[in-house]
């Protein structure tokens, strides 16, 4: 199959490609006539502590960023250059999050959905359409007023969505290493509130701290 490409070498990172299927989703919106699509993601649904941390990310169109993929997939040191060319290039961007209190509350999946539905709320310029992370959305005409499209394993499908999950998980994993600072025994600074043998160990010697989320197992028998 032939492939009709050109690239821009004005920085190394910034390549125009018209047969990217990281921009398949948003590509083919953008013929519908959507303007500004934002990628939602989160970080930490399966952490013992600290919050769920969601980004929002609209990008300019027809632009692919080579160095953004899904953020699982890259090192800290290449997660971290790309927020910065997230940050830079974004027409809008803005994260949020649920507190463990709200996790509690409302349950993980909940919490998680808040929490992207808040970050999509405080894009300006606000999204006309929202690419989500997952195959679950609650839209609501206050809340989420935004038509939608749910993509299974969308940080490695959608460039909008990965753009996300890498401001997401590099927020979060700052924090947890701030909080790291008032609770060292637990480990945050490596494990960032993840289930790890060492958080498990530290739970059953020193307790929960107000960061974890009591609707967990917390402890092992």
């Amino acid at each position: 199959m032939s492939l009709w490409a050109f690239s821009c070498t004005m920085d190394r990172t910034y390549h125009f490609r018209f047969t990217s299927s990281m921009l398949a989703h948003e590509r083919r919106l953008w013929t519908d006539g959507f303007e500004r699509v934002a990628g939602l993601d989160e970080a930490g649904r399966g952490c013992l502590a600290g919050p769920v941390v969601a980004a929002a990310v609209i990008l300019p169109a027809e632009v692919e960023i080579g160095a953004i993929r899904d953020s699982k997939s890259i090192s800290e040191e290449r997660r971290l250059d790309a927020r910065q060319i997230v940050e830079d290039k974004a027409v809008a961007a803005a994260i949020a999050r649920c507190s463990p209190a709200e996790i509690d509350d409302r349950n993980i999946l909940q919490a998680a959905l808040k929490a992207m539905r808040r970050a999509a709320s405080d894009c300006e310029p606000p999204p006309d359409f929202v690419l989500v992370d997952g195959n679950q959305w609650d839209r609501d005409l206050v809340e989420a007023p935004w038509p939608h499209e749910t993509v299974v394993k969308g940080d490695a499908k959608s460039q909008s969505i990965a753009a996300a999950s890498i401001l997401a998980k590099t927020e979060r994993d700052a924090l947890m290493r701030r909080l790291h600072e008032e609770h060292p025994e637990y480990g945050w600074d490596s494990n960032v509130g993840y289930p790890t043998q060492q958080h498990y160990d530290a739970l059953s010697e020193h307790g929960a701290t107000p960061y974890h989320r009591q609707s967990f197992t917390l402890f092992r028998d």
